[in-house]
């Protein structure tokens, strides 16, 4: 009885999570078959594959030779590339001093971090716009990059110290023992031990990065500094839309992330469960 009991749960957190995958995947599914549909055929049958009939490629025709997409589309990853390395680093040896050190205000500081993960960062865009205005980046890169960096850091820190938490203090004082540095007990002992919590924190780093129009609207709307999201509103007017355009500019933008997911899938996942038996 008890392993049928188990088995019935195990179907039904299946059904649940494939059923919750198939709502998330179905808008995805849908921008990805239109975009290679023509325009009568996108309002005739939104929910039909491109059969040889319907079958068109000028939306990405249009994407590669009207406006500079290659542009907009290296924008974003040089953002979203050196946000996740600063994220990344900084919040991983912000982590480390937090669970290794015992110092006063420690749960203060902990407490602190943690309110940037519950405040939007969007409440502050009038400030930090003013900031970039004084500072001179408006319309660069570098000020998105900052922006970003800040916007992650939190929930990087958060998620990076419980980790470390658990690493054992055998290995690292076996480490000082031998004459190891600080720095290299961090980038030797305590890093390799903390890839999951690294990867899940890249994926829930990027993607909010590689998807954001509010600060790239505000802060660098300049032609030579539109990122993919931005461009794209390139095909959207204020009478007529070109819908082969936008899905295919859509559909170009959802291939880094799916890249991101394929390489760090494992160790995604291995972060996640982990965190789920602490």
């Amino acid at each position: 009885m008890k392993a049928r009991a188990s088995t019935g749960r195990t179907i039904a957190a299946h059904a649940v999570l494939l059923t919750y995958t198939l709502i998330a995947l179905f808008p995805v599914f849908v921008i990805v078959i239109n975009s290679f549909k023509s325009r009568k055929a996108i309002f005739a049958d939104p929910l039909g594959l491109p059969l040889p009939g319907s079958f068109d490629l000028v939306g990405y025709r249009t994407v590669l030779h009207q406006g500079d997409f290659f542009l907009y589309f290296q924008n974003s990853l040089i953002v979203t590339v050196a946000s996740l390395f600063c994220v990344l680093l900084f919040g991983a040896m912000a982590a480390f001093a937090l669970s290794e050190y015992r110092f006063k205000g420690n749960t203060l500081m902990g407490l602190y971090l943690a309110l940037g993960i519950m405040i939007p960062i969007r409440l502050g865009t009038v400030a930090i716009l003013e900031m970039m205005v004084t500072s001179g980046l408006v319309n660069t890169l570098t000020a998105l990059i900052l922006v970003y960096t800040a916007q992650g850091l939190p929930l990087a820190i958060f998620i990076l110290a419980e980790f470390m938490k658990s690493v054992s203090d055998d290995l690292k004082n076996a480490g000082r023992i031998d004459g190891l540095s600080e720095y290299r007990i961090f980038f030797s002992l305590v890093l390799p031990l903390v890839r999951p919590a690294m990867a899940t924190v890249a994926v829930f780093t990027m993607i909010p990065i590689w998807n954001d129009l509010w600060f790239p609207l505000i802060l660098a709307p300049a032609e030579h500094t539109k990122t993919v999201t931005l461009g794209a509103q390139v095909f959207i007017g204020q009478f007529v839309t070109n819908w082969n355009a936008v899905l295919a500019a859509l559909s170009l933008a959802i291939v880094p992330v799916l890249v991101l997911y394929l390489i760090f899938s494992r160790q995604l996942i291995r972060g996640i469960t982990a965190g789920a038996v602490k």
